[in-house]
């Protein structure tokens, strides 16, 4: 059961999302060359991102996307998206403009390659044979180790099996992801000492580079023990790691208490905040209310602020079908953002792709289109100052990070008037507060009661000037 809130117990809290925030925002380059998101650096900069997450480096061969998801070689970096020299040159260009590269590390399982092999051995005679063809290129670009032998062998899997039941944590992290009509799955990695040597090496080859970040990608797959195995306190230093653990709730919903919550209390690492988003679904989606967001936190609906990594989508939500109902609406995502951005506690991350999903190009750009531009000014100007709920209904809810800035959105198809104490929530006087979300919205505040016009179907996040 839904623990309930007064409007006036919300409003006179201090408390509430009292972590002040320090986090920065996160730009998923998601499926982009190395060169690509290098010679973006200064746009990235320019438009306020302070890390970015680019795809997996590392051997993988084929052009789809999810082809990145599947390793043959920790030991160098090659794949379409660039080779070693390509990445460190990425790492380079971002950090001449003061912004961090964040890795996806997939530990869990290796390639898929039973279509032409039936061995466990990787990188494979193939891909070993072609090192040796032009061995002189590849030891250039090598991370670790020797190229002239093997790196895993089928001793450092676990036995083969489809996972079947999903809600049993032994069975999703010891057994195999499938695709189903036969297909025999991804080669699950058994946490044996030299596995654990070899992930260890990257990420601290990784590191060497300059990478500052790692997502876990699949981690509701891994064991505990084999993710503290790895990122032991040596290769945590200096670097934020989260986890991606898909849920369909927070707490009280079973894919959270099986899997996310024990990840959360049994490693210190970061996550997606997946409740949060469940919130934000259950609140702009039919039927439900915008009180929802005032403090979902306190009742398990989102992480806690130095643990989570905001969202309105990643990239599994509409490139995988059994996630795409998940999608929100195209304005909700806009309401959602405005949410993500204006609130103090996470790490929010926008998404920016190349229509892998194949939705209309609807995340191509992203990362640029204005009012997201205007939700991150917002952001950066409102690091370190409070949030406090001023008044939520149904259908909106308004709040503002100390005197910075105020954030108000209306999920509903009207328009509404809020009335605001200004004395009561110390918004300075004689400013101007503009919306950044379109930028015509200008809010001078001059008496003590002030009303804000939330149009229906809007954001508005007026920062003062």
């Amino acid at each position: 059961m839904l623990k309930r809130f007064t409007q006036a117990s919300v409003i006179t809290s201090t408390l509430l999302f009292s972590q002040l925030s320090s986090a920065d925002t996160i730009l998923h380059a998601f499926n982009w060359t190395y060169d690509d998101v290098a010679a973006k650096a200064q746009e990235i900069a320019d438009l306020g991102y302070k890390k970015v997450l680019v795809s997996p480096a590392y051997k993988s061969s084929g052009n789809e996307w999810w082809a990145r998801y599947q390793p043959q070689d920790l030991r160098v970096i090659h794949s379409p998206l660039g080779d070693t020299n390509d990445f460190k040159d990425m790492v380079n260009a971002l950090k001449a403009k003061g912004v961090e590269t964040y890795a996806d590390i997939v530990f869990n399982h290796m390639a898929n390659e039973s279509y032409k092999r039936s061995d466990l051995n990787y990188p494979g005679a193939e891909v070993l044979t072609e090192y040796a063809a032009d061995s002189t290129y590849y030891n250039s670009i090598k991370l670790f180790g020797d190229l002239q032998q093997g790196s895993l062998g089928a001793g450092d899997f676990h036995p083969a099996g489809c996972i079947t039941d999903w809600g049993n944590p032994g069975h999703v992290q010891y057994w195999r992801l499938c695709g189903g009509n036969g297909d025999v799955g991804l080669p699950d990695l058994d946490p044996n000492n030299w596995v654990v040597s070899q992930q260890q090496t990257y990420l601290q080859a990784l590191k060497t580079i300059g990478v500052t970040g790692f997502r876990v990608d699949a981690a509701k797959h891994m064991s505990n023990y084999h993710i503290n195995a790895v990122f032991n306190d040596n290769i945590k230093s200096g670097v934020h790691v989260f986890g991606e653990i898909i849920t369909s709730g927070g707490a009280g919903d079973n894919s959270y208490d099986s899997f996310l919550a024990p990840y959360l209390n049994g490693t210190g690492h970061s996550a997606y905040d997946f409740p949060l988003f469940a919130s934000l679904r259950g609140a702009l989606g039919f039927g439900g209310s915008m009180n929802q967001l005032a403090d979902p936190g306190a009742y398990g609906q989102a992480l806690s602020g130095d643990k989570a990594v905001t969202f309105s989508i990643t990239h599994d939500i509409p490139s995988n079908d059994g996630f795409r109902y998940q999608i929100l609406n195209a304005i909700d995502e806009t309401l959602a953002n405005a949410y993500i951005m204006g609130r103090d506690g996470g790490t929010p991350m926008i998404y920016s792709d190349h229509n892998e999903s194949n939705d209309g190009s609807r995340w191509v750009d992203l990362y640029k289109r204005s009012d997201i531009a205007g939700m991150i000014k917002f952001h950066n100007a409102a690091q370190g100052h409070g949030m406090q709920v001023m008044s939520f209904n149904d259908c909106i809810i308004l709040f503002k990070r100390d005197h910075v800035g105020v954030v108000g959105i209306n999920k509903c198809d009207n328009g509404q008037d809020v009335w605001v104490n200004t004395a009561e929530h110390n918004l300075w006087w004689h400013k101007n507060y503009r919306d950044v979300v379109e930028g015509v919205d200008i809010q001078n505040v001059n008496s003590q009661w002030h009303k804000f016009y939330l149009p229906g179907r809007k954001a508005r996040m007026w920062l003062m000037e």
